[in-house]
């Protein structure tokens, strides 16, 4: 459950939580078109905190309403140090950020090309999304039923609204079956991601992911690990992947804002590897910890100090 805060910020200023409320006939509310992100800040080993890749999510965020056709009413910049705002407005020191793009109440139905494009940012305290066990022994994961959108039925690089309802029933569909995560297969029947994450597998020492011309989202931590699993020697093959090939790998795991790196040790009631979180997933994990929290400041680009 989300802990209330002080404030949130909405179309240009700092309101109070409790103010910071929509109408009812808030059109993206009733039809799910709208733009959002979701941003880590950190605290990290000499006690300074940082905004993890704040240029890239926003980058992300223009490029969803541009795919979407919603106009933002702020530039980059001004979203920018809106995040900032409200993490010093909250005195958080580490948080999640949640910026918002959305289309406002007014005329209703489907086509509502005059209502209000307006813009929130949230903070909030969040810990590791599947649990701090979950990053420490890996988790249980299904091949769910639901598929991943296809490429021209929904736009798989938008981070939009509506389009995680997918992801929700998958996710549902995989807790009531006792299982922590589900893992979406495209309509072709290849891996795609998981139900908010994007997955890698690990075979023969060779770090295996879904390809960008595949159903996935352009993940900020994809990026990241395959960076620096490259910078650590590592071989990265982007491409199709089948369930098979996640049945047989040694290791498998998830990345996100949200999930970070979160070590996979079962699918579909099958050990991955020997059923524990493998060598490789560990290192990249420390290394991914030590970038974002620790004294590693190998990528101080991907850094926005508070």
């Amino acid at each position: 459950m989300v802990e209330k805060l002080q404030q949130i910020w909405v179309d240009g200023e700092l309101v109070p939580w409790d103010d910071a409320q929509v109408h009812l006939l808030t059109h993206s509310f009733h039809y799910g078109l709208g733009a959002f992100e979701g941003i880590r800040c950190y605290k990290r080993a000499d006690g300074k905190s940082s905004i993890f890749r704040l240029r890239e999510h926003i980058d992300r965020l223009f490029d969803t309403c541009k795919m979407v056709l919603l106009q933002p009413k702020f530039t980059r910049e001004q979203i920018m140090r809106a995040c900032a705002d409200t993490l010093k407005a909250n005195g958080l020191e580490e948080g999640y950020l949640r910026p918002v793009v959305f289309l406002g109440e007014g005329a209703m139905g489907i086509y509502a090309p005059n209502n209000p494009v307006r813009a929130t940012v949230i903070a909030w305290k969040w810990g590791a999304y599947l649990g701090d066990e979950a990053l420490k022994s890996g988790i249980r994961c299904k091949i769910s039923s639901f598929a991943r959108h296809h490429v021209n039925v929904s736009l798989a690089k938008a981070k939009m609204m509506g389009q995680y309802t997918n992801s929700v029933l998958a996710k549902r569909e995989a807790k009531f079956g006792g299982y922590d995560e589900a893992i979406l297969l495209d309509p072709t029947g290849y891996v795609s991601e998981g139900s908010g994450e994007n997955i890698f597998l690990v075979k023969k020492g060779k770090l295996i992911t879904p390809d960008l011309s595949s159903s996935i989202l352009e993940g900020i931590t994809r990026d990241t690990v395959i960076t620096l699993a490259r910078e650590m020697g590592l071989t990265v093959q982007e491409g199709r992947v089948t369930r098979d090939q996640l049945w047989l790998a040694d290791e498998v795991f998830f990345t996100g804002t949200a999930a970070e790196i979160t070590p996979v040790r079962e699918i579909d009631n099958r050990p991955v590897g020997d059923g524990v979180v493998g060598p490789i997933t560990k290192k990249l994990q420390t290394k991914f910890f030590d970038v974002v929290r620790g004294s590693d400041a190998s990528h101080p680009e991907w850094l926005s100090p508070l």
